[in-house]
């Protein structure tokens, strides 16, 4: 009897996967490799395509090498990560530049400029998104500038544009398809979330050729195949999604009102906010959640830039840890910060503060301070940002949330997560499969090509594994308040 299932391609920030799924929603096989990153200048941060491409093709040749000939795949499912732009030659497939990194900051005196020109309402408007060098426009717009011929290859449409899952699948299907989905154009800060369109006016202010832009589709759909001389299968591509609103459905938060929160290399908050965008007044974004048949779901979305990364500063560069892990039992080791604050903005800060000349800051320290009050403060810290998050999600929305549904590698950290549902004092809920993301990509793809017959079949895989419940603290309206003073200081200092 032939046993079929549903891969996930899961291309991260750090690392590329490919993710098998059966029809119970269990994870079969994972494969996954990380790729180098490029830091050329301060707040400069990119990735070799060709490398990302490299990656992602061998693990998913790794997870299709372990299957035997009883085992078919249904479909593939494409999650990226956002906002990262490549640009490469449409007549060789070869990339122009490096890919520019959503982390990437080289772009924010320009966003300044077009801040200083009044025109982040209009832009709001039509993409939901404020202006920030964090979106895909500005960093399209570098590339054109900066590299020899480009500008002049994109006008003569030699040139295609892409967010990563845009060029994974014009490298799966050799070249012949140049699509993305709704999700991943709702991030470029060129696509109007109301007419569902790439917006011309947009296109006019950034400069950029409508000719390099890819097909937008929705979410769940059979777009093309797999080329056999690339992966030596013909595999229906049928699902795509940026990672955060992949998580979002993986999480199976398909009503207004429901809430998850990613603890990844960032942190990323999004709400269900129903078929019509709310545009926020407490530095939100609104985005697409997904589209699946002719009906639009949105979200409203707060993204936090460093989260998990900051726990890999502390092992990597401090070397104040050997792994992850450890962070657990160290912060738990004290009762306290013991006065403590880490501002973790390595980046800049993102939602709800959106300063990008912000940097990463520790202040309070005394000669008592210890390793296991600055691994506490780092933990913490991801807490705080995503506490400020979810204060203005609820002012946005009017909604009080009352569960927090979280996945991502730092949601296996239980001081992490009780100290997150104590500060919110709602419940914080772990599924008992955190790969949300690469979830949400193969019930997309599934749901396409019938592997999955609805989404009501589809709750009913998703399964609770730990709920965290909120005890607030008389002790923790301080520390709220010591950590909005470091915000203050930060800001403060960027203004010298």
């Amino acid at each position: 009897m032939c046993e079929n299932y549903i891969i996930a391609i899961d291309q991260g920030t750090t690392s590329s996967r490919a993710i098998l799924f059966d029809k119970k929603g269990h994870i079969k096989n994972v494969a996954q490799m990380e790729f180098a990153q490029i830091f050329p200048k301060s707040g400069w941060v990119e990735h070799d395509p060709e490398l990302i491409w490299e990656s992602q093709s061998k693990v998913l040749n790794e997870i299709l090498d372990g299957l035997n000939d009883n085992q078919s795949i249904a479909g593939i499912g494409i999650t990226n990560q956002r906002e990262t732009a490549v640009v490469w030659d449409k007549k060789t497939g070869k990339p122009i530049y490096n890919a520019i990194v959503w982390q990437d900051r080289r772009t924010a005196a320009y966003c300044r400029e077009l801040i200083e020109q009044g025109l982040e309402e209009k832009i709001q408007e039509k993409t939901g998104l404020i202006i920030d060098s964090y979106f895909s426009a500005t960093k399209v717009k570098w590339i054109l500038d900066h590299v020899d011929g480009a500008r002049e290859k994109a006008t003569h449409g030699d040139l295609a544009f892409g967010t990563i899952d845009s060029y994974l699948i014009w490298k799966l299907t050799g070249g012949k398809v140049h699509i993305t989905d709704v999700t991943n154009a709702s991030r470029t800060m060129l696509y109007n979330i109301h007419t569902l369109t790439w917006d011309k006016e947009l296109l006019e202010l950034f400069d950029i050729p409508e000719a390099m832009l890819p097909e937008v589709k929705s979410c769940s759909e059979v777009y093309a195949h797999t080329s056999e001389e690339v992966i030596k299968r013909k595999i229906p591509i049928a699902g795509i999604a940026g990672d955060q609103q992949a998580a979002l459905f993986g999480q199976l938060c398909t009503e207004p009102g429901m809430v998850k929160n990613t603890y990844g290399t960032g942190c990323f908050l999004l709400m269900n906010i129903g078929s019509k965008p709310i545009l926020s007044k407490n530095k939100l974004l609104s985005t697409v959640a997904w589209k699946i048949g002719d009906r639009v779901d949105y979200a409203l979305e707060g993204s936090v830039f460093i989260a998990g990364a900051v726990i890999q500063w502390l092992r990597d560069e401090l070397k104040l840890i050997k792994n992850a892990q450890e962070t657990h039992e160290i912060a738990s080791s004290v009762d306290s910060t013991g006065g403590v604050v880490f501002i973790p903005a390595f980046a800049g800060l993102g939602a709800p503060y959106w300063n990008p000349e912000a940097r990463g800051t520790l202040l309070g320290l005394s000669r008592g301070s210890s390793k296991a009050h600055i691994v506490r403060a780092a933990l913490e810290s991801i807490a705080y940002q995503n506490y400020d998050v979810i204060e203005a999600m609820q002012a946005d929305s009017g909604e009080q949330i009352k569960e927090l549904r979280v996945d991502g590698g730092a949601a296996n950290n239980n001081f992490l997560m009780q100290f997150q549902a104590d500060l919110l004092a709602c419940s914080v809920i772990r599924p008992k499969v955190t790969e949300t993301t690469a979830m949400g990509a193969a019930f997309l793809a599934g749901l396409a090509v019938g592997y999955w017959k609805d989404t009501d079949e589809i709750k009913t895989l998703w399964q609770e594994d730990v709920t965290f419940q909120g005890e607030p603290s008389d002790g923790l309206n301080e520390n709220l308040a010591s950590w909005h003073k470091a915000i203050k200081a930060v800001e403060n200092w960027t203004k010298s």
